[in-house]
């Protein structure tokens, strides 16, 4: 936890740096949420197949989903989204031609069905 999911479009494959925002923005998280790095978890995935607005090829997006135990008060989640939104903002470069919108959802896991197990194998 926290578990981060991105979504962008195969349009933004050169311009979005993922890597370094995943490793950007983990601290960011960390921080916010009063959570360890340790513990943040980035997936991306590459949208090919999507219609955005009125199906012009110029539009393009990234979605980022961000789930966080629950407990956290709403300008907590509120501070988080906009946080994301300037590192993803930070991590894009400029597509000619492209307009892009990212959004990002914060979520709750819950606290009373959450599992987590994790096994450290020596090298």
């Amino acid at each position: 936890m926290p578990h981060i999911v991105v979504e962008y479009s195969d349009t933004l494959t050169d311009a979005f740096d993922r890597r370094a925002f995943g490793l950007a923005l983990h601290p960011v998280v960390a921080k916010t949420v009063d959570t360890q790095v340790a513990g943040c978890k980035t997936r991306f995935r590459r949208v090919e197949d999507a219609v955005l607005a009125d199906g012009a090829p110029h539009h393009a997006m990234i979605h980022i989903e961000v789930a966080i135990l629950s407990g956290r008060d709403a300008e907590t989640k509120r501070e988080l989204s906009g946080a994301v939104l300037e590192v993803a903002r930070a991590h894009l470069a400029p597509v000619p031609g492209l307009t892009v919108q990212t959004t990002v959802n914060v979520t709750d896991l819950d606290r009373a069905w959450y599992a987590k197990d994790e096994q450290v194998f020596p090298a």
